[in-house]
């Protein structure tokens, strides 16, 4: 048994979380995502359920334990919206906005095409698919390195 962490995360998720190093990416996804195509790409081929979540809350609890990459200039990216490249959901704002307030600093977020996401994607190290109605909600989020204070 654990403390501090959300009920939220299946130990699936956790698993991956901790297996993950600095610079892989987590492919966080709504439910009209072809997940289990992509997932088999995967580093580790895996598609991993999050029933009942939205994408806010799935983001909520995974970035409260996983470190985005600040290294990078966009530790996140999001998937255009097909005709109209530029505009941004208020879904894909409220991500931006917990990755911000999770890292207490501001993050940066690209946009990527639909198939050059779905690319990208084949590329990260594990699918976690959320029951998200609302389209577009398809991250990568870029895992960072936790510094050692001692």
């Amino acid at each position: 048994m654990l403390k501090n962490i959300p009920a939220t995360l299946s130990p699936d998720l956790m698993w991956c979380l901790a297996s993950m190093g600095h610079g892989e990416r987590l492919v966080l996804v709504d439910r009209n995502f072809p997940a289990h195509d992509v997932a088999r790409h995967t580093s580790t081929g895996k598609l991993i359920e999050l029933p009942g979540l939205d994408i806010s809350q799935a983001t909520r609890a995974i970035l409260s334990v996983m470190p985005l990459d600040d290294f990078i200039p966009a530790p996140v990216a999001r998937m255009q919206v097909v005709g109209d490249p530029g505009k941004l959901l208020p879904m894909q704002a409220e991500v931006h906005q917990i990755a911000k307030d999770a890292e207490g600093r501001d993050v940066g977020m690209e946009a990527l095409e639909r198939f050059s996401f779905y690319e990208a994607a084949k590329q990260g190290f594990c699918v976690v698919r959320t029951s998200e109605f609302r389209p577009y909600g398809c991250f990568l989020f870029t895992m960072g390195v936790i510094f050692d204070k001692r």
